[in-house]
């Protein structure tokens, strides 16, 4: 059997070492076939001891934000990223953030730029939310509140003190939509507060929300 039907199950998530040299335990020289993988673009090393498919094994790849929940893990995509995906800023960004409760860090690999960037808990594991993109991936995302929470959180020297700063903040800073912002559930987010950075900032962005 060749490497590709072997390692055709595992392609749609992003693939150990460990697993790869099981795969190749009939070659006498598993590394020198991983080496020439590599160089054939077969296989795409995304960190140390990290890969994923490449685009000559024809084969289904995982999900950006899937690649970046294993990068660095546990983590969930959040901040710009999750807040363009749920439609609350306009502009797509060019890497994919992350919230982790390990140190921040910054992968710069062949797919893509990711930013991890550090929580602690259980303000964490607050507001998580799963995309199901196929049957073998799934992926963790902050919901459209955790998001915003998030980056206000993690932004340095933001620090909301009145409702028309928040305003500015929310509708002139991050050119979000008034009439989005208003679906979101202030509730849930009350309940994090008790555990969350920034205190005073998330309260006065309820506030503020209640009042748009």
């Amino acid at each position: 059997m060749d490497f590709r039907a072997k390692i055709k199950d595992f392609a749609e998530g992003p693939i150990s070492r460990h697993l790869i040299l099981e795969l190749l335990s009939d070659y006498d020289r598993p590394n020198d076939k991983i080496s020439e993988l590599i160089k054939n673009n077969e296989l795409i090393p995304i960190r140390r001891g990290l890969y994923i498919t490449g685009p000559e094994m024809d084969l289904p790849s995982p999900e950006p934000f899937l690649i970046a929940n294993h990068l660095r893990g546990p983590s969930y995509v959040s901040l710009e990223t999750a807040l363009f995906y749920w439609n609350l800023i306009p502009e797509r960004t060019y890497e994919i953030s992350s919230a982790t409760i390990k140190t921040s860090k910054t992968y710069k690999t062949p797919v893509g730029r990711f930013s991890y960037h550090q929580l602690k808990l259980p303000y964490y594991s607050y507001g998580i939310k799963s995309i199901v993109y196929s049957p073998k991936q799934t992926a963790l995302i902050a919901s459209p509140e955790k998001a915003l929470c998030d980056k206000i959180v993690l932004t340095p020297r933001v620090n909301l003190r009145s409702i028309k700063q928040t305003q500015q903040f929310l509708l002139d800073d991050l050119r979000m939509d008034s009439e989005i912002l208003n679906t979101l559930n202030k509730e849930i987010m009350e309940t994090w507060i008790e555990n969350a950075p920034k205190k005073n900032s998330l309260k006065m962005l309820i506030k503020t929300l209640r009042v748009l």
